[in-house]
């Protein structure tokens, strides 16, 4: 083993870890005064309740030994068998790091679906979908891309979660629109964020965390490592860039609102191919990744649904170009895409983002549905106008 890729992967598990309660702020700052601890506590609690679900049962269905390239075996169920011995993953890093970097990963994921039924759902089915999803989509998605899955096997590129992480959320995301329906008023009174500045915190902290995200699924402190680093920092600020370019075309001004969302749309799309693709090609994917999450985010006023803080305009939108790109400009890291003489890569990368959108969607609409008919996902209409600080949590944020 290696001491100085095991001090890189523990500070990136690290790293990883700080975008979740970050997300909460950038979230957070983006709903209505009366439901921001609520929505801070859907991804701050997420920390706890999928760091137990991963350690008991998520992490052996992810990564333990592939069953048929669906989903992994028990060797792992309460990490028996992950010790600080190298594990099948790295050979220079503990059996113990590797776990602890991809619960992380498992912990952000419904984070980010929280974004798409916010100010709406009852903490209490929220927790209960929360524990199913994490075993029944996350863990098979994880194994099929990064567990010697049928995906992997197909020959899908996905450096750190693409499909994985920002697909399956979006997918997920759009399925509780379907099931929730709008928030009471959607359409007939604004719905105006009530702490930007707490939102832009947000997006630095994710943009920080992110280096951790990207750099760290190299999983050892080498040359592929410092790639993925420079691209996913260039991919954020060029999508910075071209979304507020689009913005002010459209609107006229460009936003702070705007600026974060960009950055954030940037690290979304340079996720799948941080580590194939080089720093010039990550400039590109940033500046279209930016400019097609913003088309995104406009495109669910003319569908009509409800996606509170969009999730599927940004993560779904940008996960799948991303994916995309990686097929068109891959070119290290034992891959090519097709400006590098391989166009078989992009198929591939279109029939995994095919599989994942089709998979995530429907089984989380089926679990979406199953907690509806059991214990209930919406919160009444008189819990909605009070807040769901108080309605679901008995506090406020902010004292009079």
């Amino acid at each position: 083993m290696n001491a100085a890729d095991t001090a890189f992967v523990l500070i990136c598990s690290a790293l990883v870890m700080f975008m979740t309660p970050g997300l909460g702020l950038f979230y957070g700052g983006m709903v209505r005064s009366k439901n921001v601890l609520a929505t801070i506590m859907q991804s701050f609690i997420l920390v706890g309740l999928v760091s137990v679900l991963w350690a008991v049962a998520g992490y052996t269905l992810a990564f333990g030994k592939d069953i048929g390239g669906v989903i992994g075996n028990l060797d792992f169920l309460f990490l028996n068998n992950v010790g600080m011995e190298a594990g099948p993953y790295s050979n220079t890093i503990p059996h113990l790091a590797f776990m602890i970097f991809q619960c992380m990963f498992a912990v952000i994921t419904p984070a980010l679906i929280t974004g798409a039924f916010a100010e709406r759902m009852k903490f209490g089915g929220f927790l209960v979908f929360s524990t199913l999803w994490i075993f029944l989509v996350y863990a098979p998605m994880a194994h099929w891309v990064w567990g010697k899955g049928w995906m992997a096997e197909m020959g899908a590129l996905d450096f750190a979660g693409g499909a994985v992480v920002h697909m399956s959320s979006a997918a997920a995301a759009l399925a509780a629109t379907v099931v929730l329906g709008k928030r009471k008023g959607y359409g007939r009174m604004p719905f105006i964020p009530h702490n930007l500045p707490m939102t832009v915190l947000g997006a630095a902290i994710l943009w920080f965390g992110w280096f951790g995200f990207n750099a760290g699924s190299a999983l050892a402190a080498d040359g592929f490592a410092a790639n993925a680093f420079v691209t996913t920092h260039l991919a954020a600020a060029a999508a910075a860039l071209s979304w507020i370019f689009m913005e002010w075309r459209h609107s006229g001004k460009a936003t702070t609102l705007g600026a974060a969302s960009g950055a954030v749309a940037g690290l979304v799309a340079i996720t799948p191919g941080a580590g194939f693709v080089t720093p010039m090609p990550a400039i590109v994917i940033g500046l279209v990744g930016g400019a097609l999450c913003f088309g995104g985010v406009l495109l669910k006023g003319r569908l009509g649904y409800d996606d509170s803080l969009d999730v599927v305009g940004v993560h779904g939108v940008g996960g799948t170009w991303g994916a995309i790109a990686t097929g068109l400009f891959a070119s290290i890291n034992k891959a090519q895409g097709l400006f590098y003489g391989n166009p078989s890569q992009l198929w591939i990368q279109l029939a995994s983002v095919a599989a994942t959108w089709a998979f995530c969607f429907t089984a989380s609409l089926i679990l979406f549905k199953l907690v509806d008919a059991t214990i209930g996902l919406r919160a009444s209409a008189d819990e909605e106008d009070r807040g769901l600080d108080l309605s679901q949590h008995n506090e406020t944020g902010y004292q009079a």
